[in-house]
């Protein structure tokens, strides 16, 4: 049998669109038509509360009532998404007496026209269809974008004028260490990049994917051991840049959290290279997460402070008043401090901290060499010793640490 469908991208900006039902169906397909443009008007008598919060932020107007007859004059595309099957057969029935094309969710083949599994790769918007087999348009689907997000195949984008992301330096995180939890805009421009210039707690195995013409600039940082210069780190962004090429700022977690990314864009806005910030999964709250260690927990944990440990308590450089922190009944998230722990640790006690306070440690979070270690505030020092615990760690103290038990 032939296909019976002709596949069309539809201009729906500024024109009036109506959907029926508002429900789990309505709350999945609602933001593309949005997005698009479309001026919504929704007839339901109830709605989720996410399509709800829409029509209060102004994205849709909502006409809290059933469907009536009429309800499609003067639209340009309707979509019948009620859990009743009747309803969405007599919406389907105007639409073809108004030579309005309608969508029908229940029964797609029943509609005029069907929405396709679709996709969206930087500016590439696609869809995938196969006749009446959702399922299997959506598993195309993201095998595409899955491709299309690790380089395997090409967009086919060339930089044009005006482009935000191409050339320059774009400052990537690269989220906790598991590649699987890097942004999908990230994983898209690493998959654009002739420079890589990386972290040591970047993930690693995104670089196997990159094409072998791309250049890799190793810019490891080893805790207490060889680093590259944050100098040499900026001219290298800065260079590689004006060479005309696309640089990408690999790093772990998130640019911004203790990662210096604010500095490496200080430094190229100052040598005038446009920069484009990528937000990564920050380790201090995805590593314990994992870990089973939410850092809040209704009743228990009201207020998080992150912490470097890069400076001990009582030095001088240390920006840090840790009788302050001590005093605070929510959570510490300690980063970079597995060499100073007995001095945190010793802090927290002096301040007020009770020694059974629980702690979390979490070695190679989202790694397979992940491990955790349990204790309280007044055995985690030596228990970790004990334990050969070595960085990248993150270290929880608060209530929440005690949780999993």
């Amino acid at each position: 049998m032939d296909d019976p469908h002709y596949l069309s991208g539809l201009q729906l900006a500024g024109r009036r669109v109506v959907m029926v039902g508002g429900g789990s169906v309505a709350q999945r397909r609602l933001p593309r038509l949005i997005r698009a443009g479309a001026r919504v008007e929704l007839v339901s008598p109830h709605t989720t509360p996410s399509v709800s919060a829409m029509a209060d932020a102004g994205e849709l107007v909502w006409h809290e009532r059933p469907y009536a007859e009429g309800d499609l004059t003067g639209a340009w595309y309707a979509l019948a998404c009620t859990d009743d099957p009747e309803t969405n057969a007599a919406v389907c029935a105007e639409a073809e007496r108004e030579r309005v094309f309608c969508v029908r969710a229940d029964e797609g083949e029943s509609g005029s026209a069907v929405t396709p599994a679709s996709g969206r790769h930087g500016g590439l918007l696609f869809g995938v269809l196969s006749g009446g087999e959702p399922l299997r348009s959506a598993a195309v689907r993201d095998s595409i974008l899955d491709a299309l997000h690790a380089g395997t195949v090409i967009d086919g984008r060339a930089p044009r004028d005006g482009d935000t992301e191409l050339p320059g330096v774009a400052l990537v995180g690269g989220g906790p260490g598991d590649p699987d939890l890097i942004t999908v805009r990230g994983r898209r421009l690493l998959s654009r990049a002739d420079v890589v210039v990386v972290d040591r707690l970047a993930p690693r195995e995104l670089l196997d994917e990159l094409a072998p013409e791309v250049e890799v600039v190793d810019a490891a940082k080893i805790p207490y051991g060889r680093a590259a210069s944050q100098d040499v780190i900026n001219s290298t962004l800065i260079e590689k840049a004006k060479e005309g090429k696309f640089v990408v700022r690999l790093k772990g977690g998130d640019p911004y959290l203790f990662g210096r990314g604010f500095e490496e864009a200080l430094a190229c806005a100052e040598a005038g290279v446009p920069v484009t910030m990528v937000p990564g999964i920050t380790s201090a709250f995805a590593v314990p997460a994992v870990a089973d260690v939410p850092v809040t927990h209704r009743g228990v944990a009201h207020e998080v402070v992150v912490v470097s440990g890069h400076v001990a308590p009582g030095d001088p450089r240390s920006l840090v008043d840790w009788s302050l922190l001590a005093g605070l009944r929510g959570t510490i998230v300690l980063m970079m401090g597995v060499e100073r722990l007995p001095q945190f640790a010793s802090a927290l006690l002096d301040g007020g901290r009770p020694a059974d306070t629980p702690v979390a440690i979490v070695e190679d979070g989202t790694m397979r060499t992940q491990r955790t270690l349990r204790s309280t505030l007044g055995k985690v020092a030596d228990e970790a010793a004990a334990a050969g615990v070595r960085p990248p760690a993150v270290i929880v103290f608060g209530p929440v640490a005690g949780l999993a038990k």
